[in-house]
């Protein structure tokens, strides 16, 4: 069974599934070796990522592993309907479409839990937060799961704390092979793309507002700084704060950095980032878009109470006249702008990131009942494999440690 748009569409999804998975070596890798060693044989896997075609590959490479597959995204403006029918093509169970509702979203994450899954892979905490929630008899069948994102492993940390998680999480974004990468190159790449496909605009020469200066920020900044803009940040940690400063970046109050940007983009996690004491002082023309997880750290909803219009600008941008005569613009609805207005990170990088989640699937199953935490650290061993077959996929090798070198590093009398 599955619930989505259109099934005509597979041919246009198969197309861009077949461009991801020849420039994703290291699933192309896993997929041959799952193939063979099945560590997925009869388990149900429910899955809820962005659904497009970089997570339709992660989705078949679990399935030449014997999973089960139940599928559906994690943003109602993520998922592609082609891809969506191109995955239901290949047999596997799909329950998403653009555009959803919350009432549809919710129907469509409730439908992959209701199966009662052995895995869950989750993408801002949702699958989990729903089975405790509302399925919590189907608990027992969970060996674990994995997620995905900073927002999810805030969500994840505060139930283990309430002691309310009742089966393992393997904190995939915390590994390197995750953050380092995903977050920063992945993030600043795909946010670029995203903002500069759907306003046509330059960067150059404007200012642009960066809240928050995690791995996501950094690479925001970055690339904003390299298509020649200013690059203002905003942040609550004051360590993170010096570090932007010594990157070259200004910091300031929100309020404050409200007066100059020409872009803002939040990075933070959190919500109320941008409220109506912001809107106010912002220049006529400022255009906004958050690239955290949820679609609350653009306070659009106050947005469009103090508005005296609001208009469709252009294709996925909305306008908002404020009492001031200002108008603004917000991508995207305020959801996920990489994702919302764009196809996401670059293939290459997540081909890292989920080669990093289907191993911790595996990880999970293979160690079944023998874990002692609820929260999961990615497996050093894990990590590294990914690192070393990155490099040889991308031409280069490094050195390795002698027995003499090794003997030294690990002795205090030398």
């Amino acid at each position: 069974m599955s619930e989505i748009r259109d099934s005509q569409l597979w041919e246009s999804g198969k197309r861009k599934i077949d461009w991801v998975i020849s420039n994703m070596p290291l699933l192309n890798m896993l997929e041959s070796r799952f193939s063979a060693e099945q560590p997925f044989k009869g388990l149900k896997v429910a899955l809820s990522v962005h659904l497009e075609a970089k997570t339709a590959y992660l989705c078949k490479v679990l399935a030449a592993g014997g999973a089960e597959m139940y599928v559906t995204g994690s943003n109602p403006l993520s998922t592609q309907d082609d891809v969506a029918a191109a995955l239901v093509h290949d047999g596997l169970n799909v329950y998403a479409w653009h555009g959803a509702t919350a009432e549809e979203y919710h129907r469509h994450i409730s439908e992959v839990i209701k199966v009662g899954p052995n895995i869950i892979i989750d993408d801002g905490g949702d699958l989990v937060s729903l089975i405790h929630n509302e399925y919590p008899e189907l608990i027992p069948n969970v060996i674990g799961g994995c997620e995905e994102t900073t927002t999810g492993i805030i969500r994840l940390i505060a139930m283990d704390n309430d002691k309310a998680l009742q089966f393992p999480m393997v904190l995939v974004n915390n590994a390197d092979c995750k953050h380092l990468f995903d977050n920063r190159y992945g993030t600043g790449q795909s946010v670029w793309d995203g903002i500069n496909r759907t306003t046509n605009l330059i960067v150059a020469g404007k200012t642009v507002v960066v809240a928050g200066y995690g791995w996501c920020g950094k690479g925001v900044a970055m690339r904003a700084k390299g298509l020649g803009a200013k690059v203002i940040v905003t942040e609550i940690d004051p360590i993170k704060a010096i570090e932007a400063v010594m990157d070259g970046f200004e910091v300031m109050k929100m309020e404050e950095a409200a007066k100059y940007g020409d872009f803002f983009v939040t990075v933070t996690g959190c919500k109320d980032v941008i409220t109506e004491k912001s809107f106010y002082n912002m220049k006529d023309g400022a255009i906004l878009c958050n690239a955290g997880h949820f679609d609350c750290e653009v306070d659009v909803a106050g947005l469009e109470k103090i508005a005296t219009d609001k208009w469709l600008a252009r294709n996925n941008i909305d306008g908002y006249k404020l009492s001031n005569g200002n108008s603004l613009y917000v991508i995207g609805e305020g959801r996920l702008v990489n994702l919302a207005a764009g196809d996401g990170h670059p293939a290459e990088i997540m081909d890292m990131s989920f080669a990093i989640q289907a191993l911790s699937a595996a990880y999970l199953v293979k160690n079944k009942g023998n874990l002692d935490s609820m929260i999961i650290d990615v497996p050093k061993e894990v990590d590294s494999e990914v690192a070393h077959a990155k490099l040889q996929f991308l031409g280069y090798e490094i050195d390795t440690l002698t027995p003499e070198q090794e003997e030294y590093l690990g002795s205090w009398n030398v």
